[in-house]
């Protein structure tokens, strides 16, 4: 009888067990077409240390120049805070990088983790290129019950804010 109630009590806690979980994924893409070429479009934006260049979010940015695994930079965005960043792969011939949160800043950015793939390719139409952001990340408050600024939404908006601005800022810059 005593083994019957551990297992029925064994399924009435199943239930409650499964509700509690860590964050999921998320994930954000955004793309722009621009009407510059893909060397001019991959010639503003393949020095990875170089946001500050074209995307208005970011105040100021600095890094160790290196275009390869490991090469870092730091953004100082337009409200102070910063964020450290490292290169996880680059391909000059692919127009493209991936790079992940180094150091993450929670009060300024609401994602603990984030690993960004930035690709530049050839439009449908002759002279134009498309620019495509895209991210997987987590919630900046990684617990059961995150507060609303660091929850699932606002790291979903947050990322897809700053994707916009960028591919905006870009955009502007080159078609000048």
């Amino acid at each position: 009888m005593n083994r019957l109630i551990l297992i029925m009590l064994s399924f009435l806690s199943f239930p409650i067990a499964s509700l509690a979980h860590g964050p999921t994924p998320q994930k954000a893409k955004e793309s722009i077409t621009i009407n510059a070429s893909v060397d001019a479009v991959w010639n503003a934006v393949k020095q990875f240390d170089a946001i500050a260049d074209w995307h208005p979010d970011v105040k100021a940015s600095s890094g160790d120049g290196v275009n390869a695994s490991d090469g870092t930079r730091t953004l100082t965005l337009q409200n102070d805070g910063q964020l450290v960043e490292s290169l996880d792969y680059y391909s000059d011939k692919d127009h493209e990088y991936n790079y992940r949160l180094k150091t993450e800043n929670i009060t300024i950015f609401p994602a603990s983790s984030y690993t960004i793939n930035l690709q530049v390719t050839a439009g449908d139409d002759a002279g134009t290129s498309v620019v495509t952001l895209k991210s997987r990340f987590y919630r900046g408050d990684t617990g059961n019950t995150p507060p609303e600024k660091l929850n699932d939404e606002a790291a979903v908006k947050a990322m897809n804010a700053f994707f916009n601005n960028g591919l905006a800022g870009l955009k502007q810059k080159l078609e000048k």
